[in-house]
C-alpha cells in the first residue's frame, strides 16, 4: 500500500485495440459509417492502447477498468462476437489486468474498489479476471442501459459478477453537475461525462494540495480529442459528448491539473504519478 501521506496512480496498459481511424476522431471522414470499418481497407486501421489504472490510496486499493480478457489471445470472436467488425483486441503476455496486478504484488481480492468508467467491451472484458475485488461499482444509468442494449454491450462479460451501482449526486463538479465521491473527501470522484456512453464516468484524483489527475475515460480518445474538440465516432448523444469534451478541455488546461489522460492515447506511456494526501 502507498505511503499514508500519498496517493500513487499506476497507468497500466492492459491490451491493444485495432480500430478504424474514424472511431477515435469523428468528423474527419466523409463516410458516416467509417468508424465501423465496414467497406474500408486495412490502411484505415490504427492500433491504440487499452488502459487500466491502479490507485494506491490510504483508504484503499482502487482499480479503474479492466482491459481485455485473456480469451482474446485465443479468439476475438469468442470474446466479442460480431463486435470484431469494430474492435480487434490484442493482449501481449503479461499485459492482462491480473498479470499486471501480480507484477505489482497484488491479487484481485486485494482490490477494495473496482470502478468501471463504462461497460464497453474494451473496458470490462477483463472483469472476470478480477471478480474477487471487494466492491465492483458502475454508475446506475450505465448499468441500466448496458443490460438493455445487448448489440452494443456484451452482458456475458459481467454475468455472474457481483456488480453494484452508485447514483450520482448533484454537485458543482462536472459538465452536468453530477458526481459520486467515493470516500466523501474529494480525493476520488466519479464525474458523469456522457456522450460516448450514457452513464460514463471520468475519475478525478485530487491531492491535498488541490492539484489533480483526470482520467478522462473515453470522453476523448487522446489529448488531441479535447485540444481539437474531436468527439469519438461512437456516441449515444453527440451534443452531450461535445459538452463533456469541452469540460475536460477546461480541466486539462487548469494550472491545478497535473495530467489529463485519455484511455486510448498512444502518446501516454505506462507510468506512476504521485499526489500528496
Amino acid at each position: 500500500m502507498a505511503n499514508k501521506q500519498s496517493i500513487k496512480i499506476h497507468i497500466l496498459h492492459t491490451g491493444l485495440v485495432k480500430v478504424d481511424k474514424a472511431l477515435p476522431f469523428h468528423g474527419q471522414f466523409r463516410n458516416p459509417l467509417a468508424f465501423t470499418g465496414l467497406f474500408r481497407s486495412e490502411k484505415n486501421q490504427i492500433v491504440l492502447p487499452v488502459s487500466s489504472y491502479l490507485i494506491e490510496h490510504p483508504k484503499g486499493l482502487i482499480l479503474v477498468d479492466t482491459g481485455w480478457n485473456k480469451l482474446v489471445r485465443q479468439s476475438n470472436w469468442k470474446e466479442l462476437g460480431p463486435q470484431v467488425q469494430i474492435n480487434t483486441g490484442y493482449l501481449p503476455q503479461g499485459w492482462s489486468v491480473d498479470e499486471r496486478l501480480q507484477k505489482l504484488g497484488y491479487k484481485p481480492s486485494d482490490i477494495d474498489y473496482l470502478l468501471l468508467s463504462h461497460l464497453h467491451c474494451d473496458h470490462v472484458s477483463g472483469l472476470k479476471q478480477v471478480k474477487d475485488a471487494k466492491n465492483i461499482l458502475v454508475s446506475q444509468p450505465e448499468w441500466e442501459i448496458a443490460n438493455h442494449l445487448p448489440m452494443v454491450y456484451l452482458p456475458q462479460e459481467w454475468k455472474g459478477v457481483n456488480v453494484q451501482t452508485y447514483k450520482y449526486d448533484h454537485s458543482d463538479i462536472g459538465p452536468f453537475g453530477e458526481s459520486f465521491d467515493l470516500f466523501g473527501d474529494g480525493s476520488i470522484v466519479q464525474i458523469r461525462t456522457p456522450g460516448h456512453a450514457t452513464g460514463m464516468s471520468a475519475t478525478m484524483i485530487k491531492g491535498s494540495d488541490g492539484k489533480y489527475v483526470l482520467l478522462a475515460a473515453d470522453t476523448g480518445y487522446a489529448a488531441r480529442s479535447w485540444e481539437e474538440m474531436l468527439t469519438p465516432g461512437i456516441c449515444t448523444n453527440r451534443k452531450d459528448a461535445i459538452t463533456s469534451l469541452g469540460w475536460v478541455r477546461e480541466q486539462a488546461h487548469s494550472e491545478k491539473c497535473i495530467a489529463a489522460i485519455a484511455n486510448h492515447d498512444p502518446k501516454v506511456d505506462s507510468q506512476i504519478i504521485e499526489l500528496p494526501y
